[in-house]
């Protein structure tokens, strides 16, 4: 299978398990525990239909909209994830031109495999750096200041990794940051050698934003399970969320809300967005699915913050849904990391032109010319 011959989701995941070790790609894949979330996460869409009308003069379709006070091309950009640069060397390079060529917003991770200071020079397109917070202060004082000095548009706070989620493809493969040789996992190794060369005789594989203060996913191996269990602030609440927030004086989300109350608490310490995401389905299984979620917290604080669906996107219908609801745009990892595994950079290229592509057919085919025309009334629920 070549990158010519991926022309959907299923295609780049596919291309993606054929060019990784598999403890790298069960990490991408994988979920907690029986990974029902991950599944529901996409499934929700499909008890929802789309009932379009016609006649309506689409020649032309704008697909911008405008978050956290900056206008993207399409309502749909690709989420923080961390350690990007295992999957392929391109990393949060590759991403982030990806991004801008289609005017979209691109999110660093506080894990990210490229320094804030570089990715801030890539593009002129928004850019969003995700914060966890750390039981070492003086780092999440250090990451805020880089953000501020790379001039990064909006900072959102991770709410939801409080202690790491029950990853168990994770924990059979042995998947840590440094990758380390197992008994198990040595024949995936030995069978993706393109990946190994890369991988040893690039670039070496850093965390710019922690490597000055812990060792942990640098020159020590630990599993992100692992890391968000020992190194986050288990303690870390409102308070502190308002703090940040007031340190930080610009756009500002928390990333992992999934309740009314806690959506309105977010508006109350002056957020100006929030993600409706359960990351991925990566740490509470059994929680509710985000666009399940969506309409009773768009209901409760759309009027007054912007409201992201994050996660389960692979089509563009599920972003139509999604915006129909009421969300101000989409975002997610899975939908673009899959096909920089597969390609790098031409495969981010393809995926975000592919789905830029699906949703002005899918307008068109909606009898809408800009995403404010969706509403409730384009749905019916199974």
């Amino acid at each position: 299978m070549r990158l010519k011959n991926c022309h959907n989701f299923q295609d780049f995941r596919k291309l993606a398990k054929k060019r990784l070790p598999a403890p790298i790609f069960h990490y991408i894949d994988g979920a907690a525990d029986d990974e029902v979330t991950y599944r529901r996460n996409t499934s929700a869409y499909d008890d929802v239909d789309l009932v379009p009308s016609v006649l309506a003069g689409v020649e032309e379709v704008d697909l911008s909209t405008t978050i956290f006070g900056k206008k993207i091309d399409m309502p749909l950009y690709c989420a923080p994830t961390a350690l990007q640069r295992l999957f392929h060397h391109h990393g949060e390079r590759g991403v982030a031109k990806a991004a801008g060529k289609y005017g979209t917003m691109f999110g660093v991770s506080s894990l990210g495999t490229v320094s804030l200071e570089e990715i801030s020079a890539l593009n002129d397109t928004p850019k969003m750096f995700q914060f966890y917070f750390h039981k070492d202060r003086g780092l999440n004082d250090a990451m805020l200041e880089r953000a501020k000095a790379a001039k990064f548009d909006v900072m959102a706070l991770t709410v939801d990794t409080i202690t790491g989620g029950n990853r168990e493809r994770d924990l059979r493969t042995g998947f840590t940051s440094p990758p380390k040789l197992t008994p198990s996992s040595l024949f995936s190794f030995a069978t993706k050698p393109m990946w190994g060369i890369n991988y040893m005789l690039r670039e070496k594989m850093q965390l710019p934003m922690l490597q000055d203060h812990v060792s942990e996913g640098t020159s020590t191996n630990t599993s992100v399970g692992d890391y968000f269990s020992n190194m986050l602030d288990q303690s870390m609440n409102w308070n502190d969320a308002e703090k940040l927030c007031s340190q930080w004086g610009g756009h500002f989300a928390l990333k992992g809300i999934m309740s009314v109350e806690d959506a309105k608490r977010a508006v109350d310490i002056g957020c100006t967005g929030i993600m409706v995401s359960n990351h991925g389905g990566r740490q509470l299984d059994g929680s509710r699915s985000n666009f399940d979620q969506l309409a009773e917290i768009v209901d409760a604080v759309g009027d007054k913050i912007d409201v992201i669906c994050e996660g389960g996107i692979q089509r563009g219908t599920h972003v139509l849904k999604a915006l129909s609801i009421g969300a101000k745009a989409c975002s997610g990892g899975r939908l673009y990391l899959y096909a920089l595994a597969a390609a790098g950079e031409a495969g981010v290229e393809r995926a975000l032109g592919q789905y830029r592509a699906e949703l002005e057919r899918d307008m068109k085919l909606m009898g809408c010319t800009s995403v404010d025309q969706l509403s409730r009334s384009n749905l019916r629920f199974r």
